[in-house]
């Protein structure tokens, strides 16, 4: 089969997959039908994209080319970078729309051994500003700063000349309350051990139609880690572990323009809150399952199904009850409810004379899962071994926290790629 069908043949699933994931009427049920229901997860930080390459591009940079950022996107990645090593800084001032003092800085390197071996790391720093403490009556407590940080370590190997995978390692803090005694129950840090596995399929001969190019294919499993409690009375929550299904096909027309096309399709590998409703006086679960006792591995099979759908109710609107006293579920409404956690990112980006660069991209998140819709745009300029990024957000929803968002990326290569390649 030749390499430009298989192409197409890729091309083609990704969009059968962006078909699925979009609002549509093919299972009967309308989104209308389906209630508000967003999944949280304990420590969200973790999965803020830092850099502002992705961030131009919708957030699609699981099968970007490889740098020093590939280590929150794609570990993996990294032993098919150009050059042997790099370091990044990336700053990002967060939800701007409603303070002025909270940040992201993100620190992060890679450095390929020999043609097989490369590792990587990376620094995430969370400021959510400055936090005045009251008591019930509106008396000052004290001032106190909030923070969060994850240390990254990252391994890739390569498989093949065409595959890689890739491990991290991380550790996470989040100290969001500084110890303070909250409804007479001490609070204490949050503390997560996790890990990134991912795996990358590199085409540098690749071509569509007539066009030269490297295709990827790219897969990961971010944040698969323990339940966190900020005390030990609290119900432990899961962290944003999250699978991402990504490919991209950058199109070299000559020696001075070239541009790149990505897809990627993230879900979260967390249980959805079950429907809760009061009946007879107490909450009750009418559809769904409850997910406080779940494990970590249990928690991410579950994912896959767990979707409580919209609940069938009769003419007076009352919730229509099975003869095992469970409710009945509207058909067709878990499945497209499974479906709606299926985020979408696209992105393209336009380099000239490997100089000069122009990107955009948009995120898709349906509205019942917590309606983050937005285009990104931003620019990149590079010069001899440095380069810069800068990316911004325009939401699409009028009233938005994240709207307005920009990030700046700074990035310094030190070596080549030749220079790995002759080690052994």
């Amino acid at each position: 089969m030749k390499m430009t069908n298989k192409i197409l043949s890729l091309l083609f699933l990704s969009g059968s997959f962006v078909a699925l994931a979009q609002p549509t009427g093919g299972s009967g049920v309308t989104d209308d039908q389906l209630q508000l229901n967003t999944i949280t997860t304990a420590l969200p930080f973790m999965s803020i994209t830092p850099d502002s390459r992705a961030g131009a591009m919708g957030d699609a940079g699981t099968s970007l080319s490889a740098s020093s950022t590939s280590i929150y996107w794609n570990t993996s990645m990294i032993n098919f970078a150009e050059e042997q090593s790099e370091i990044s800084v990336s700053y990002t001032p967060w939800l701007r729309q409603l303070t002025n003092d909270i940040h992201l800085s993100y620190v992060a390197g890679y450095y390929n051994i020999n043609k097989r071996h490369a590792v990587g790391g990376a620094l995430r720093y969370f400021n959510l500003g400055e936090i005045t403490y009251t008591s019930a009556q509106g008396d000052v407590l004290r001032e106190d700063k909030p923070n969060e940080f994850e240390i990254t370590g990252g391994y890739a190997f390569k498989l093949s000349d065409r595959t890689s995978v890739g491990l991290n390692g991380k550790f996470a803090y989040s100290n969001l309350t500084g110890g303070s005694v909250i409804q007479g129950v001490q609070s204490k840090p949050g503390i997560v051990g996790a890990a990134d596995l991912s795996f990358t399929y590199f085409n540098p001969d690749a071509r569509l139609g007539r066009t030269k190019g490297d295709f990827v294919f790219a897969s990961t499993i971010n944040n698969i880690g323990n339940k966190v409690a900020y005390s030990e009375l609290a119900t432990r929550d899961f962290i944003p572990m999250n699978l991402k299904i990504a490919s991209s096909f950058n199109a070299k027309f000559d020696s001075y323009n070239r541009v790149t096309f990505a897809l990627e399709l993230q879900k979260l590998l967390v249980p959805t809150p079950p429907f809760v409703d009061v009946i007879g006086g107490e909450y009750t679960i009418v559809s769904g399952t409850n997910s406080d006792d779940v494990g970590v591995i249990a928690g991410m099979l579950r994912s896959f199904y767990d979707a409580p759908g919209a609940p069938a109710t009769d003419e007076n609107g009352d919730y229509i009850q099975n003869a095992d006293g469970s409710y009945e579920v509207v058909s067709g409404s878990k499945f497209k409810e499974e479906l709606t956690e299926i985020n979408i990112a696209t992105g393209i980006e336009y380099w000239y004379n490997n100089t000069f660069a122009l990107r955009t991209g948009f995120f898709y998140e349906n509205r019942n899962k917590g309606a983050r819709q937005y285009f990104n745009f931003g620019v990149g300029f590079k010069y001899n071994k440095f380069g810069i990024d800068i990316s911004y957000l325009a939401a699409l929803q009028r009233v938005n926290p994240l709207a307005n968002t920009l990030r700046f990326t700074l990035r310094m290569t030190l070596g080549d790629g030749s220079d790995a390649d002759n080690k052994e």
